[in-house]
């Protein structure tokens, strides 16, 4: 595998753009604005930037930089080894993103999806090949964090799912291999119910946002706290991810949670809008909880 087309240029997106042009491989970021894909090498340079003056990368900056490239043009795709996925959590979304891009899809190339929670299956029944499909799902922020799971669908081939943890190896991440299309899959199946108990014990006035955030770092181990991590990744990407497990099962217990549903409504979304579970400053600093 050598070149990778990454449909999405946000955090996500930009962050796994990052670690597979670290890696040696040739990417090109997509997106509809210019704007964001400027943004989007903007911070792979920083982010990269960092991490070799910290010793954890190696290789020169301009080096690492001449395999990023950017498009708005969907017709890069049919240069790539393996077309990502990378756009916002929601079904309709997604299944648009592989529409436009199915003309362009290379008959031998990987085709993946980085949802969080939406099933495999579905998202392969809108490409001529889903035996040639899986997921691969990164965690935020992808540079930091070294596990990707690698999602079977129901169709997907044995060879097809070998080549995804083949990828996860070779940009230097650690393969959880998921051998069954289930809601959630294994992380966030485990996770979410923790990050819905913590919502709810600051929706009943329990402990507030900071202490519920303190506690999960100092006596749980946790590097972030569900909240910062909530708004870092976006309360609507959370929102979504559980919405679509509700909608897969029917199961009451992936209902969000009322703070949630009405914290989304309002647009106060994380980092990205200057507001979730705390406030921030144009520079991104955050300046305490939100009111």
């Amino acid at each position: 595998m050598r070149n990778v087309f990454i449909m999405g240029a946000g955090l996500m997106g930009s962050g796994i753009g990052q670690v597979c042009a670290q890696a040696g491989l040739g990417i090109t970021l997509c997106d509809v604005s210019q704007t964001a894909l400027d943004k989007a090498a903007k911070n792979i340079a920083w982010s990269t930037g960092k991490l070799i003056e910290k010793g954890k990368v190696k290789g020169q900056l301009d080096e690492i930089m001449a395999r990023v490239k950017t498009s708005t043009a969907l017709d890069k795709a049919a240069e790539a080894d393996l077309v990502m996925e990378v756009v916002f959590e929601n079904l309709e979304v997604k299944l648009r993103a592989y529409e436009e891009l199915a003309p362009f899809i290379r008959e031998d190339a990987l085709v993946a999806s980085n949802t969080s929670a939406i099933p495999i299956t579905v998202l392969a029944a809108a490409v001529k090949r889903p035996q040639r499909f899986l997921g691969l799902h990164f965690f935020s922020p992808v540079p930091m964090m070294p596990a990707v799971e690698v999602i079977r669908g129901m169709h997907t081939s044995d060879e097809a799912f070998a080549e995804g943890r083949a990828f996860a190896l070779a940009i230097g991440k650690e393969p959880i291999m998921v051998n069954r299309d289930a809601p959630g899959f294994v992380v966030n199946r485990i996770n979410l119910p923790s990050t819905m108990e913590a919502m709810r014990v600051v929706e009943e006035g329990v402990a507030s946002v900071e202490d519920v955030d303190k506690g999960l770092r100092l006596a749980a181990g946790r590097k972030m706290g569900i909240f910062e991590t909530g708004d870092m990744v976006g309360l609507d990407v959370t929102f979504g991810a559980l919405m679509a497990m509700f909608n897969e099962t029917g199961d009451p217990r992936w209902y969000p949670p009322l703070l949630l549903r009405r914290k989304v409504k309002a647009g106060q979304l994380g980092r990205k809008t200057g507001k979730g579970w705390y406030e921030y400053d144009e520079q991104g600093t955050r300046l305490g909880p939100a009111k």
